[in-house]
């Protein structure tokens, strides 16, 4: 089957499944093994944000959306070059990628005959059923169902490690400029890791917020996550924000790697989390995973 992925989260749902060699599109945000690179075509771009601080490129999304222009291109002659049988896209966040019916009116317009999977989960176990619902349309139901028993055994063992421990308070920063607290699926995450949390969003999108909100809400732990970057960018911008929580530990986390991407590694993301809270308890986290800031 012929897949194209117009999501990085997704992207990575593919290879977990064991069809990159099925994989032909991706997006420029997409993080492709280098054994698979050469095979894959990028059909969707967007601006390279690298360089930018959190708060340039927080006003140019809202720019580009009061304007009402889109944060990403498809190429679609591309795209149509490609044959694809099955389109992986979401309508979760225009921030993120593409929404379906963007997609769903190319393809139409294209003439493909691709099948569009729009997958658009809010909690840790629409994670989970998202992964069901690519391996039902890739044809490999088996295999979603054995990886999710995977990840679920994986919850659960660090549900048991921390069990009956004190849950410290945790806030979740998922934007530094302005402060966002997160939402959708990462207080799941934090519930799971054995923590407690606060100025969050369960099920619902992540909020703008204010750093006095966020002190009120009393953490003992903050986790610097910004959607967009992984550990070193996050550092960078938990050093520059630590200063509002006096009182808390605070630490940087490799947001796409662990948290804000919906995708299996959100497993890697709990287990990281339980590592910063309840050291003595579980292994400890990897280095690449999180950093504490000073």
């Amino acid at each position: 089957m012929r897949l194209v992925s117009l999501l990085p989260s997704a992207t990575e749902i593919v290879y977990a499944l064991g069809l990159g060699d099925d994989l032909v599109g991706v997006t420029f945000e997409c993080e492709v093994p280098p054994a698979y690179r050469a095979g894959v075509a990028v059909v969707v771009g967007g601006r390279d944000t690298r360089g930018m601080s959190p708060g340039a490129i927080d006003a140019y999304v809202r720019e580009q959306l009061a304007a009402g222009a889109d944060l990403y291109t498809l190429h679609a002659g591309a795209l149509a070059e490609l044959d694809p049988e099955l389109i992986l896209t979401q309508d979760l966040c225009r921030v993120c990628a593409l929404p379906s019916g963007t997609v769903a009116d190319a393809v139409a317009h294209l003439g493909c005959r691709a099948d569009v999977l729009s997958l658009d989960p809010y909690t840790l176990d629409d994670v989970l059923d998202s992964i069901r619902a690519v391996g039902t349309a890739a044809r490999v139901p088996d295999r979603a169902e054995a990886l999710v028993d995977g990840l679920r055994a994986r919850l659960a063992a660090i549900r048991a490690a921390v069990a009956g421990r004190p849950r410290r308070r945790v806030a979740v920063v998922e934007w530094v400029d302005p402060p966002f607290g997160a939402g959708h699926w990462i207080p799941d995450l934090v519930d799971v890791a054995g923590g407690e949390p606060v100025a969050t969003h369960p099920g619902v999108r992540s909020a703008p917020t204010t750093w006095a909100d966020l002190r009120a809400a009393r953490p003992e732990v903050v986790l610097v996550a910004p959607c967009g970057f992984h550990l070193d960018g996050a550092a960078d911008q938990a050093a520059s924000v630590a200063g509002h929580f006096p009182d808390a530990e605070v630490w940087a986390l490799d947001a796409d790697g662990l948290i804000v991407r919906a995708g299996p590694r959100l497993v890697d993301g709990a287990e990281t989390i339980a590592a910063i809270l309840h050291p003595d308890a579980v292994p400890a986290a990897r280095p690449d995973a999180a950093r504490r800031v000073a």
